[in-house]
């Protein structure tokens, strides 16, 4: 009889001992003997040491840096990608039991898998295509990793480094792509300025009072500068032409 009150506390003790509390994200994955019993979820649960056990997952996503690979593209050329990957656990019961640890095993095929995939596009499908690729290389890891009762939500490419000569040629490039476009809109000026002017000398030939127009506008722009100016109109080197024709024809008589 003097036991029971012992018994009592101890039990009382265990009992308190035994209260296991999970968060909002988490959950319990609880084996009876070694044998798979439940998922539990949030809030107070009891486990009954040492019969129970009990493994916490989360169910947040995780932010894994994929270290930076060296690859050679399809186009020969050596570069150096760093990734980022995000996934959660979607079946705490397989991220457990199916796989040791769950963010080692996404960590190694996720840098395995970047190489593969980057490898088969040129740099410059590489440069411009981005966002495909990304998708390729999630769409590929979530694959392997479903199993594991995780799901990739997304990886991005967040650097490239190139070789320096690489970067030298891709600036000369560049640099000869502007000069190309600068040129050729350069010439479409011309071209545009050579039709405009064409239309309006083809207008003054039908209408010669506009030339004598023109004439007298040049004359006002210039006579807003303060100098010296001598203007022979064109008028005037057709009446001094017709001028010699006639003292021509004159002497000629006499």
């Amino acid at each position: 009889m003097t036991f029971i009150p012992f018994l009592v506390i101890a039990a009382a003790i265990y009992l308190v001992m035994s209260l296991r509390v999970l968060k909002q994200y988490e959950r319990g994955v609880v084996f009876f003997l070694g044998k798979f019993e439940a998922v539990r979820g949030p809030g107070l649960t009891p486990i009954f040491v040492p019969f129970q056990q009990m493994t916490r997952t989360s169910l947040r996503t995780v932010t894994m840096q994929i270290p930076s690979q060296k690859i050679i593209t399809k186009d020969n050329v050596s570069i150096d990608i760093a990734a980022v990957a995000y996934y959660h656990i979607t079946n705490p019961e397989k991220a457990v039991i199916a796989i040791e640890n769950v963010y080692s095993a996404i960590s190694q095929i996720s840098q395995t898998t970047v190489r593969n995939v980057v490898g088969r596009f040129s740099l410059d499908e590489l440069l411009s295509n981005t966002a495909g690729i990304n998708e390729q290389i999630k769409n590929v890891i979530d694959l392997h990793t479903e199993p594991w009762g995780t799901q990739v939500t997304a990886v991005e490419i967040k650097d490239i480094v190139l070789p320096d000569n690489m970067q030298r040629a891709m600036a000369r490039e560049a640099e000869a792509e502007r000069e190309r476009r600068a040129k050729i809109v350069a010439a479409e000026g011309e071209y545009q300025a050579a039709v405009k002017l064409g239309e309006a000398a083809d207008i003054i030939t039908q209408h010669p009072v506009a030339l004598q127009l023109r004439t007298l506008q040049t004359m006002a722009e210039i006579s807003v500068e303060k100098n010296s100016t001598i203007i022979f109109p064109a008028q005037f080197v057709s009446t001094v032409q017709e001028a010699m024709r006639l003292l021509s024809k004159n002497s000629a008589s006499e």
